[in-house]
């Protein structure tokens, strides 16, 4: 199973760019589906989110706001990944 990351975002945000460069190594070790969400396109996700981005949701929960190194995402998906073969959802 492929995790798949979802970042909010904003234009001109260096913890943004931060976890995108971060994202960007783990992606090129372990396979993920990366979208990124602009907040300030929509007013429901800038009321939601408000200053409070960047946050970053793995299959649909939310895993990390504000800052994550590579080193911490890539413990987060293989603990996952782990978890997923020990209870039979996704094979070695």
């Amino acid at each position: 199973m492929t995790a798949q990351l979802t970042l909010y975002s904003r234009k001109d945000c260096c913890l943004c760019d931060d976890m995108k460069a971060a994202i960007k190594v783990v992606a090129a070790q372990l396979p993920l589906e990366f979208d990124e969400i602009d907040i300030d396109g929509s007013s429901e996700l800038r009321e939601e989110f408000g200053n409070e981005v960047p946050v970053l949701f793995i299959d649909g929960r939310k895993a990390f706001k504000y800052r994550v190194t590579a080193a911490e995402l890539t413990r987060k998906l293989r603990r996952k990944r782990r978890l997923l073969r020990a209870i039979g959802k996704e094979s070695p």
